[in-house]
């Protein structure tokens, strides 16, 4: 079963394609989106394809990603749309990227997103970061796009200090630089200080949503990051495999928060800005989100040792819980805790392998 032939994930992008923002800032316009077939990027192409269908925003979407092969299996009801294009190309190669015409928004958020490729890529995590972000903007500089908003993560805040439950934008912990693991989130602060250049030099409009540990049936086979790998385990009806003592207390998110949240960025975000994309509903540590999956497919936790590369990449962060109250300010809510969201996962990749 195709992605969007399954009728719970359809219900989920129909929501998130209704959410209360000003839909009009987007109507008869074109959003580049970089990273376009990753967990975020191509939930939210399907949310702007549903609304253009639904009601004619006639949005105009230019999708970016390094395989089009790929892309067209993903993206296949789209790939003949007059109102969608995918461009194969390399971000950190700005001549690679043959996009023109009226460029008025853009979603960045193309990146190594999972601890292996953190371990085994650690110079194309660095690069696709800053000078993949920095084409990106430039090609947004010179065609005078409206606005722009990077998707940061919450790997910035690095480990807290002990001061504090819950990260606000401006908290600034511990991330030891000198370690191959820094590489991501290192590169994701000097590019929130490059989007801040930007708008400093140029007057770029650019806001910056902060996102957390998102999920949702729209991960990718190779993303290795632990909850990943404990829905994958739960879809296939195994055992929860746990390479750790599950202490670590994040802050997740399901991929329909994380893109209404991303929406609201665009509409009413303030430029310069950061906002966390975050509910109190889905703050968990990983043994209790295990032990969660494990309970609603009918397995087991067991716990295994991680080999030295899955090792390599690990957060050390022991307790990251962030604080959504800012982007609530803006009128965003969360319509997913986390067992609502660990069951659509579920659901809907399981009824995909059917």
């Amino acid at each position: 079963m195709r992605l969007l032939n399954n009728e719970l994930y359809r219900n989920d992008v129909s929501s998130a394609a209704s959410c209360n923002i000003d839909w009009s800032k987007l109507k008869d316009s074109s959003i580049v989106i970089s990273g376009a077939t990753g967990l975020i990027g191509s939930f939210l192409i399907d949310v702007i394809m549903c609304r253009n269908s639904k009601n004619d925003l006639n949005c105009r979407i230019i999708a970016l990603g390094r395989n089009k092969s790929k892309a067209a299996e993903r993206f296949a009801e789209y790939m003949e749309h007059p109102l969608f294009r995918f461009v194969e190309c390399d971000i950190c190669s700005i001549d690679d990227i043959d996009i023109d015409g009226d460029l008025d928004y853009f979603f960045h958020a193309a990146s190594n997103t999972h601890p292996v490729a953190y371990a085994t890529d650690p110079i194309g995590t660095i690069t696709v970061n800053v000078i993949g972000l920095k084409n990106m903007l430039e090609i947004a500089r010179k065609h005078n796009s409206k606005r722009f908003l990077f998707a940061s993560s919450n790997e910035i805040y690095g480990e807290n200090r002990g001061d504090t439950d819950k990260f606000k934008e401006d908290y600034c912990g511990y991330i030891n630089c000198n370690t191959l693991r820094a590489g991501y989130p290192e590169s994701k602060r000097v590019s929130e200080a490059l989007c801040q250049a930007y708008i400093k030099q140029y007057d770029m409009d650019i806001v910056i949503p902060r996102l957390t540990r998102s999920f949702g049936a729209t991960l990718l086979s190779s993303d290795t990051k632990a909850l990943s790998q404990f829905l994958k385990k739960g879809v296939n009806g195994e055992d929860i495999i746990l390479k750790s003592a599950g202490s670590q207390l994040y802050s997740f998110t399901y991929v329909a928060d994380a893109v209404t949240g991303v929406l609201f960025c665009l509409a009413n975000g303030n430029k310069g800005e950061a906002y966390n994309i975050a509910t109190s509903s889905c703050d968990i540590t990983l043994r209790e989100l295990a032990q969660t999956i494990a309970d609603y497919v009918g397995t087991k936790v067991i716990f295994e040792i991680p080999d030295s590369t899955e090792a390599a990449g690990y957060s050390v962060v022991t307790k990251a819980l962030l604080d959504g109250s800012k982007i609530e300010a803006l009128g965003w809510k969360s319509d997913y805790d986390i067992n609502k969201g660990i069951a659509h996962t579920i659901d809907i990749l399981k009824m995909m392998e059917d």
